[in-house]
């Protein structure tokens, strides 16, 4: 019974590996990233399948626009099926990137229970910061002192510490400070830990997420009590925002760049965290993104591989501590840092995939068992991550027309060309998806993008010296 339990049980993380192939290569990298990367499946069986995201502010965004591809793509594996619920996780994973805290008892998982403010397991009990002026709950294990420093996050982590020292009533230093990088490199744990330190040194440091500022704002709305949420926030001495990519509203965004603005002005600290710099983040507003870009914007790189080698060894310490029994060779260890080099996220499923398939199938831990469970966290390298503002700018100035041009609905030859040139460039060199490329030229609709790519696709073709400029363009773009 229990063998035939867990072959129903991987049958289904099968299927939904399948399905989140598809869906990545549907929507891109980025989208992926932004919106399924923390989808999980919880329960599945042929008439339905249980998704679970750790927000409420995902699970409404993505049954808005993603319920019916879901469906769509999980009846490829599962032809009865009529409904996916998706459900908001009670649970709080267990740390991530560089946390050395011993991990939760139900280390199959890297999950713990929340109760209230407390997140309990068996055999130990971690109480969260109590939820102060409405900001959200901090994990106690997300500080300066579990975070693992390396080539790739120490710029950001010097200035983190920097501002999270300075004393109660001193000057602001690096207002805002605003930290970006791809997900699973860190930025909750630095922000976290900013807030944490804080405190200690007697601040009044409220930490939020978008999703808990966008809710907080829009209660305070129809509560009538706008007045108190603004007041509370622009009371305090520094302000967190994390996952600013999520903002939206034109409403919400409007208060939160008043807020900006009186709490920099009062020479309060900003600290902000989002998955792109500000001028990438199309659904802001063009004041907000420049408010932010006037502050210090650092970028958390990739995770070289000596710092995931030192998170790899962390992690199964701690595991080793859990589990009787359960060790990982060097080599095994060693050749998993150098494979798996996305983010820190991917990581910490490498060794909890070891870790299953050690204790419950006994077999011992190899390079070769490595191989097998970690090929889907394995991604092709990208020797360089080019954006479609690099794009924008290098096009631009090649041509002798402005980034606004490129956007604008201008209808001229000597705009035209260009922006069918970056349009298609977009498309061949980055992975965003039509669409997304579309919303960053002007708002435009994918077929123009389309129409765009496939002009120039026909025109190179047969004409040598556009080929030769596309090729110069594409050469300044990736050195």
């Amino acid at each position: 019974m229990a063998a035939h339990k867990q072959e129903i049980t991987d049958n289904n993380a099968t299927r939904w590996d399948r399905v989140r192939r598809r869906l990545r290569v549907e929507v891109g990298d980025d989208v992926y990233s932004s919106w399924f990367a923390r989808m999980e499946i919880e329960d599945c069986d042929p008439e339905c399948v249980k998704l679970s995201v750790p927000t409420r502010f995902l699970r409404n965004w993505i049954q808005s626009h993603y319920n019916d591809r879901l469906i769509s793509l999980w009846r490829n594996e599962t032809p009865s099926l009529k409904r996916i619920d998706l459900i908001v996780r009670s649970v709080m994973r267990g740390p991530m990137l560089g946390v050395g805290a011993t991990p939760s008892k139900n280390g199959l998982g890297m999950r713990v229970a929340v109760t209230g403010k407390t997140v309990a397991s068996s055999g130990m009990t971690i109480t969260s910061r109590p939820d102060k002026g409405g900001g959200s709950p901090l994990d106690p294990r997300l500080t300066f002192s579990t975070f693992l420093v390396g080539r790739s996050n120490a710029l950001a982590h010097a200035a983190a510490r920097q501002v999270a020292e300075v004393e109660a009533g001193t000057v602001a230093r690096f207002n805002p400070l605003y930290v970006h990088s791809a997900v699973g490199l860190g930025k909750t744990h630095l922000l976290q830990a900013i807030a944490w330190a804080g405190e200690q040194n007697g601040r009044r440091v409220n930490y939020l997420t978008a999703e808990k500022f966008m809710y907080g704002f829009v209660a305070a709305l129809k509560n009538q009590s706008a007045i108190d949420f603004k007041e509370a926030l622009r009371g305090i001495d520094a302000l967190v925002i994390d996952d600013l990519q999520f903002l939206q509203g034109k409403t919400v965004q409007q208060e939160f760049c008043h807020t900006l603005n009186a709490l920099i002005d009062a020479g309060r600290q900003i600290v902000v965290a989002a998955d792109r710099a500000p001028p990438e983040l199309e659904t802001l507003e063009e004041r907000v993104r420049s408010r932010l870009a006037g502050g210090l914007v650092v970028e958390i790189a990739p995770l070289e591989e000596e710092l995931r080698l030192r998170i790899l060894e962390g992690r199964v310490a701690a595991l080793r501590a859990e589990h009787s029994g359960f060790d990982v060779p060097a080599a095994v260890i060693s050749h998993v840092a150098h494979q798996v080099t996305q983010n820190g996220r991917d990581l910490d499923g490498a060794v909890t995939r070891l870790l299953a398939h050690n204790q419950l199938s006994g077999r011992p831990i190899t390079v070769e068992l490595a191989d097998e469970v970690i090929r889907d966290l394995i991604r092709p390298s990208d020797p360089r991550r080019i954006r479609v503002e690099d794009i924008l700018r290098i096009v631009a100035k090649h041509y002798g027309v402005s980034r606004a041009d490129l956007l604008s609905s201008r209808r001229t030859a000597n705009v035209v060309r260009p922006r069918q040139i970056a349009m298609y460039l977009a498309k061949t060199l980055t992975l965003r998806s039509l669409p997304e490329i579309g919303r960053r030229f002007g708002g435009r609709d994918h077929t123009t993008v389309l129409h765009a790519v496939r002009k120039i696709e026909g025109l190179v073709s047969g004409d040598k010296v556009l080929a030769e400029e596309i090729e110069v363009l594409k050469r300044m773009l990736q050195e």
